[in-house]
């Protein structure tokens, strides 16, 4: 029961978003979490032992962390292709076109 006593139910009603809807919202939140994602992985090379820790292990080559760098951007690179390409007919049909014909106004 809810307290009352009377035998009706107070909750609110519940929220039902369309399935469309919900996937370009949760799209949309992992797009904006992208630039957060490379951020840490271009930052895991300062984690890798250097030359100066006495106790740790062999320190890794220089190519290897290069290797790392060059593979992490380009996987963000694709996967910001990825994004666009599933946020490309977002803009409905027809409004692609509509924006290819409007004149650039200038600053000046």
């Amino acid at each position: 029961m809810t307290g009352d006593g009377d035998g009706t139910d107070r909750r609110s009603p519940a929220v039902f978003l369309e399935r469309q809807t919900y996937r370009r919202r949760r799209l949309m939140d992992a797009a904006r979490l992208l630039p957060v994602l490379g951020a840490l992985l271009f930052a895991v090379p300062l984690l890798w032992p250097g030359a100066e820790d006495a106790g740790a292990a062999a320190p890794l080559p220089t190519s290897r962390a290069i290797r790392y760098i060059f593979l992490v951007w380009a996987l963000l690179i694709l996967g910001n292709i990825w994004f666009g390409l599933l946020t490309r007919g977002w803009s409905g049909p027809g409004r692609a076109e509509d924006e290819a014909e409007v004149p650039e106004r200038g600053l000046g």
